[in-house]
């Protein structure tokens, strides 16, 4: 094993250790110290691998966005249409929103990117290429959609997402159901 896998293989522990922190206590949890403790480090490896707090949490909020992030996303994307998509965001509502770390996380990256502007930046990359992403998958399934439509459905669809699962997280008893098949109406016509 060479000195960079070992060296990567700590740094991506220290992140898995940042994240399970984040998700039990929120960001005021993550301190190099407490990531260091629960890894059974030296504090200097954390400042060795991060120089220090700033860079720590920015890479856990990295990771913590992919989790919230791409399994939404890969599902959506493996649905054959935007019906299918629709069946997929009824089942993902309530996965994700009723799942207390996924939802403490979600809650934790937009808390902290309120708050640090670098943590803003992760976040704020993060939700930028998912909405390319969903861009680029309605380019294939319509071609013949101007980039600019593409963009517009993208947003809107990221949009609706997001804040039905904040409505859920918030109140489980929110009407998702005839909210989608509105969308569902909206779509067929």
């Amino acid at each position: 094993m060479t000195k960079s896998g070992r060296g990567d293989r700590r740094r991506e522990q220290f992140v898995d250790v940042g994240v399970e922190l984040l998700t039990e206590g929120g960001w005021q949890a993550v301190t190099t110290r407490a990531v260091a403790e629960r890894a059974g480090a030296n504090l200097g490896l954390i400042h060795y691998h991060f120089g220090g707090v700033a860079n720590l949490h920015t890479a856990i909020a990295r990771r913590a966005g992919e989790l919230v992030i791409n399994p939404v996303l890969a599902e959506l994307f493996e649905a054959a249409d935007e019906t299918a998509a629709l069946d997929a965001v009824r089942r993902l509502l309530p996965a994700t929103t009723g799942d207390p770390g996924i939802t403490r996380l979600a809650a934790e990256l937009v808390s902290g990117a309120t708050r640090d502007p670098a943590l803003r930046e992760v976040f704020r990359d993060q939700l930028r290429q998912a909405r390319e992403d969903i861009a680029e998958r309605l380019g294939r399934a319509h071609p013949d959609w101007p980039e600019r439509r593409r963009t517009g459905a993208a947003t809107l669809a990221a949009a609706l997402l997001d804040g039905l699962m904040l409505h859920r997280m918030i109140d489980p008893d929110t009407p998702v159901d005839p909210a989608l098949d509105a969308l569902a109406e909206l779509v067929r016509s």
